[in-house]
């Protein structure tokens, strides 16, 4: 897959690029929104055509028991990035928390189809390198939209090359196989969103902007665990 890799370092490079070329304000955080707006609808129209109805294909077949088995494995190989990156942001014990629940999913939740960490006191967190980044110092940059993958900034954009799921490619053979591994986890995240897709529909006049801003709001919280500070202009 030299070529697969290639092409993501590629992409990676042109969007750090752009970051560097284009700074964002409060006031104007979307500066590339006619290119976003595009690419949003490009998503929409390949969610309606294929990962819609395979997901709800997937919801019908799959039992729920299953569905949470499949949900589990993916979230226990999550762990390793977030354990990482919690010991990069300076939470050396959430870091070894998150990498003890990979462990132990990992062997007595039969590779991560049972959550066994949780009960035991290991707390899930979620953490990439972007929100590593944000707590470095380093600011979001413009709104970005990506074909296929959605929203993301200047900032998280060019972090998604470092997340371990990247690499996990390396040792998936037959090809066959990880574009299988692939396609599941793809359509077991559309399946997810079923419940937030009702909200959208029910709270937006215009979806972009909804879906926009509750990202970057949300992106915000992330990087400081929930607890943001608050906008200069507001004290």
């Amino acid at each position: 897959m030299p070529l697969l890799r290639f092409a993501r370092i590629a992409v990676a490079l042109l969007v750090a690029a752009l970051a560097t070329g284009c700074a964002t304000t409060r006031d104007n955080p979307d500066p590339w929104e006619g290119f976003n707006r595009k690419s949003y609808a490009f998503n929409d129209a390949v969610d309606r055509a294929v990962l819609k109805p395979v997901a709800t294909g997937y919801v019908k077949v799959v039992p729920a028991f299953a569905r949470e088995g499949v949900n589990n494995f993916f979230d226990n190989l999550d762990d390793i990035g977030t354990g990482l990156n919690n010991i990069l942001q300076g939470k050396p014990r959430d870091g070894v928390s998150d990498l003890g629940r990979f462990v132990v999913n990992s062997v007595f939740g039969v590779f991560g189809l049972w959550d066994v960490a949780t009960p035991l006191g290991l707390e899930k967190h979620n953490e990439d390198f972007g929100q590593t980044l944000g707590v470095w110092g380093v600011q979001s940059g413009p709104y970005l939209v990506l074909p296929l993958l959605g929203p993301s900034s200047a900032r998280d954009a060019p972090a998604r090359i470092v997340d371990p799921s990247w690499f996990y490619s390396e040792y998936v053979n037959p090809e066959s196989l990880y574009w299988g591994v692939w396609g599941l986890d793809k359509v077991r995240i559309r399946a997810n969103l079923f419940q937030a897709e009702g909200v959208l529909k029910e709270a937006a006049l215009d979806q972009y902007s909804f879906v926009r801003d509750a990202w970057l709001q949300r992106r915000r919280s992330q990087v400081y665990d929930g607890n943001p500070p608050r906008p200069k202009e507001d004290d």
